[in-house]
């Protein structure tokens, strides 16, 4: 059976491999997926992350591995929560993009120039899908 939201199945994931202090939590991979990591990785919110073949030869799935940070024994993410969802799309104009904790905080954008975290968007002047925020 496929799953009908791949990005809040990643979010879950790291949610609960932090609550019983995981090092690296570990999913199906997507581009999407990759690309939410590497902003989260940009921003300092984990460690790594790693695609890898899973399975054999034939029929191999790729696995996308994220090695989750900790900072004096806790999580360094404390609120990761998903935006716009399949039965609800967020879209935000450049003007309209949200702040999240007054800036200490990262609202994660799929744009037409990819995925972004929410400054970068505002400085490049595009807008797109308000994926999840992070904090």
């Amino acid at each position: 059976m496929s799953m009908s939201d791949p990005i809040s199945d990643m979010l879950t994931r790291i949610r609960n491999a932090q609550l019983v202090g995981h090092t690296e939590v570990a999913m199906p991979a997507s581009k999407l997926k990759a690309s939410i990591a590497q902003v989260l990785k940009d921003e300092g919110y984990i460690e790594d992350f790693a695609l890898r073949e899973k399975g054999g030869d034939k029929g191999a799935k790729k696995e996308l591995a994220i090695g989750l940070k900790y900072y004096a024994g806790r999580p360094v993410i404390e609120r990761l929560e998903r935006v716009s969802k399949p039965g609800l799309r967020v879209y935000k104009g450049r003007n309209d993009i949200p702040k999240v904790m007054n800036g200490l905080g990262v609202a994660i954008l799929s744009t037409s120039r990819g995925v972004m975290t929410d400054r970068k968007a505002r400085a490049d002047g595009v807008g797109g899908e308000v994926l999840c925020i992070v904090a």
